[in-house]
Formats: C-alpha cells, structure tokens, sequence
C-alpha cells in the first residue's frame, strides 16, 4: 500500500525531547542540529513525519478531542453567527461577551496551534492552517469534508513556511485535490493575520487568476466569522484587489471590551496579475499562489517568471515571503516541460552549500489514489483494497472497490488511444513519470512503448526486484 509519510523513530534522543518539551523550548522553524524542521508553536514537539525528505516534528498531543471517531465541523453558535464585524461585538455588554468569550478564545488558539482529534481511533494532527480550512472556509459544496491526503499537504505546507532555506513548495497534483481552494484558504487566513503586506495570484491567464480571485477568495473572506473578519476597504464584492484596513483584534478575556480607537489597521491587501513573464516585478510579497503552474503556454513561460518572482520573497539572502505553487502538468511543449523542470528542481534531498534546493522550492507530489472522488471513506482515506464488505463513503455511498482497480480498468480502455491515456494519466497520476508523460503525436518514437517500458521499471522498483 501507497504512503504518504513515514513515522520516524527517535531522531531525536527521548531525554532531550522530554527536557524540551517540559520547558517549552523547541523553536519554530528549522533545527539544524537535529535536521528536523519543528512546526509546533507551544514549544513541544511530539511524533516526526518523513515527507519526501523532509522531517517534520509534529506538536505534542496535551488535548486530544473525540467526535465521534472522525472529523466533524463544529456548528457556528447562532447568537455569534448575527455578528458582522468586532464593531457589532463592541455594541453588547460584557455578559454577553462573557458567554462567549472563551469559546473564540478557543478559536484563536487552535488557528495559531493546529488541532489534535481520534480519526478511526488514531491520534490525528491538522495544522492551524488545515483547521481553518475545515472549519471555516466556504468552497463550492460548503464545509470542506477532512482527506487524510489534505492533512499530509498541510502539515508539510507548514514546514515550508517554517523553514527559514525554503521559498515555498511546489506541489505536482492530481485533477480535482482541492488545491485551488486550499491556497484561496490559505491567502484569506494569512491576508486576516499579517501587517502590512500584500499577498498575490498568478494562473495559466490572468482571467483564470481574476476567476480565483472572485469566486473562491474574496466569498472565503466574506464567509468568515466576525472574530477572524477585518474590516474590508471598499465594496464587498471587489474585482481586482481585496484590503484589510482594520483587523478583528484577537478577543481574550483582558481585552474582550477593547475600544474602537485602540484598533490598529492591517493595510494587508490580496490581488491578482495578469499572466506574464514579469508579472509582480519589483514588488514585495508575503505569500504568492501560483495555480495551474504547468498550463502556462507559450511565449509564457513559468520558469522565467518564477525567477522574477522569487525575488519578490526575498530581502537579499533573508526570505520574507512564501510560494504555494501548485498543478497538473500539460503536455511538455504546452507549460509542462517547464513546471517540470522546477519540480525536480525542487527535490528537499539535493541542496546547495547554502542549504536551498536550485528552485528553493520544497516538491511535493501525492498520488492519485489518495484523492479521487469516489474512493474516500467517511474518516477521509482511500480504499487502496478491495473491502471484503462495502465501506461507507465520505459521500453517504458505498464503496465496494478499490480505486487502484477503477484506475487500472480506465487505463485498460485507453490502451488503444495513446494520447487519451497519456492524457488520463497527467489528469490522474500514480507516479511522477504519469504526471509529465507526452503527447505521442509530437514524438518520433513510439511513447506508448517507451512508457510501457518506463511503467514497467517502475512496477520492478516498487517489488524490489530492481533498485
């Protein structure tokens, strides 16, 4: 069976944990001396996770919640949910806010610190990031449902951001993971909580961006309760450029009465470019969210652009600033060949002497079968295996097959239509060779016997009879 992580095993010796985590010293951000990228922000660290090279200590588990053995959104209180904006929470008096001040205490805390909750009877971490995209974060169908796959994308987004070598992650995905609305999440939940900064969307075209923008961004930020909400600048609905000018402080009991004047503003604004080779030249940004970054066609191109706006995310050798760049992969001479080129530029285990990959991004790739519709029961895995008996979906259906079986019989009825397949498998990728196969068209030689060999070699390494 197909992994997304591996459990480390004491890289870290057990009394120094301890001792560590008794007195809340583990910082966050790289620890060079263990080679451990700690993502915990109480000071404790608790299990490591592998992910494509990267270690990545996990918080300590002080809390752990049961709903009901799986992940389950918490309903928004009614008496809250008529509150626009911390100016309406000003108007009441201080019983009301009595009642519920601790409950968005509460809030706050698992947005900074993540959330530990029993999924199928495991102890399961989701960052602050993931919880306010579970919790808080209106997409298409609502409340977004928990996938194990989401989980391992956080968690190692959130190394990414803390690691100080790193410029963000470069993310190789499947058609339909959710990565257009987990990144809308992200510049909504970062745009609500940062200073004076600007934070950005490039796409395959700028219509795509403004699309972004309109209609997964600026409805997350509206959809947001008033404790996390800033006041926006201008209209609710803008086209072009959202600006937080006066932030929803965060309210604790000391300060659950706090007035008007004392309210600092954020001049934190969220805005789009149009697709270009220099787009946000010269700017200074906080976070930048590439979508669709293996679609860009020619003259466009993403390597050139990535170049220019890395720069936006640096201070001479400080980086001030993080890429979530993310997408399938087009055909090699249609944007493909150039996302490629980062992607493996990008691998965690080969660095420079200063310690950065040659894109500086981190790669990240989870294979399809982690994250086709269908496929994912009600605790958010998917049934790699035949199940002896249905399995209830995340859906409310039945699962009676194993998506590894679905994916085989699709590729078994494209066999005869080479570029059908190669198109199916970049949409729908088991291994990174899937996502950056060709179109046979544009090659002289035979690529479905070609890829029928690479295939093959692959299935050998993951037997073991080759390495």
């Amino acid at each position: 069976m197909s992994r997304l992580y591996e459990v480390v095993k004491d890289p870290i010796p057990k009394d120094v944990v301890l001792k560590g985590n008794k007195a809340g010293s583990w910082e966050y951000g790289y620890n060079p001396k263990y080679d451990v990228i700690v993502i915990s922000r109480d000071g404790t660290i608790g299990p490591v996770y592998e992910i494509n090279g990267l270690k990545i200590a996990l918080p300590f588990p002080k809390e752990i919640e049961d709903r009901g053995g799986k992940w389950a959104p918490q309903e928004y209180p009614k008496e809250l949910s008529k509150l626009k904006t911390i100016f309406d929470w000003n108007k009441y008096d201080n019983q009301f806010k009595g009642k519920w001040v601790d409950y968005i205490e509460t809030e706050f805390d698992r947005r900074e610190n993540g959330y530990w909750f029993f999924n199928k009877k495991q102890k399961t971490y989701i960052t602050g990031t993931h919880y306010m995209y579970l919790q808080w974060t209106k997409i298409d169908i609502g409340l977004p449902e928990f996938r194990e796959s989401n989980r391992i994308f956080f968690i190692f987004w959130e190394a990414c951001k803390a690691d100080t070598r790193c410029f963000g992650m470069c993310y190789l995905k499947n058609r339909r993971s959710g990565f257009s609305f987990m990144s809308s999440s992200e510049l909504v939940n970062m745009g609500t909580i940062t200073k004076n900064a600007r934070l950005g969307i490039l796409s395959k075209t700028g219509n795509d961006a403004k699309v972004m923008f309109t209609e997964k961004v600026v409805p997350i930020s509206n959809n947001y309760p008033f404790f996390f909400k800033p006041v926006q600048d201008g209209m609710d609905k803008p086209k072009t450029e959202l600006g937080f000018r006066v932030p929803a402080s965060k309210i604790t009991r000391k300060n659950m009465d706090k007035n008007e004047e004392d309210i600092e503003g954020l001049d934190t604004s969220i805005d789009w470019k149009n697709t270009a080779d220099n787009s946000y030249d010269g700017e200074k940004l906080k976070l930048l969210v590439h979508d669709e970054s293996g679609k860009w066609l020619p003259p466009n191109n993403i390597e050139n652009n990535w170049r220019v706006t890395k720069t936006c995310l640096r201070l001479g050798s400080r980086i001030i600033g993080k890429c979530m760049m993310g997408s399938t992969s087009n055909a090699l001479d249609k944007g493909g060949s150039n996302f490629k080129d980062i992607y493996y530029d990008s691998d965690p285990r080969k660095r420079s002497q200063n310690g950065q990959t040659k894109s500086g991004l981190y790669s990240l790739f989870i294979p399809m079968e982690w994250n086709f519709e269908g496929f994912i029961d009600e605790h958010g895995w998917p049934v790699l295996e035949k199940p002896e008996e249905p399995i209830r979906g995340i859906d409310g259906g039945w699962i009676s097959n194993s998506v590894v079986d679905y994916w085989e019989n699709e590729v078994q009825s494209l066999k005869s239509d080479a570029d059908a397949l190669n198109e199916f498998y970049r949409q729908f990728p088991r291994t990174e060779s899937h996502a950056f196969r060709d179109e046979s068209k544009q090659s002289l030689f035979n690529l479905t016997k070609i890829y029928q060999q690479i295939d093959y070699n692959d299935s050998m390494v993951k037997g073991q009879m080759i390495t």
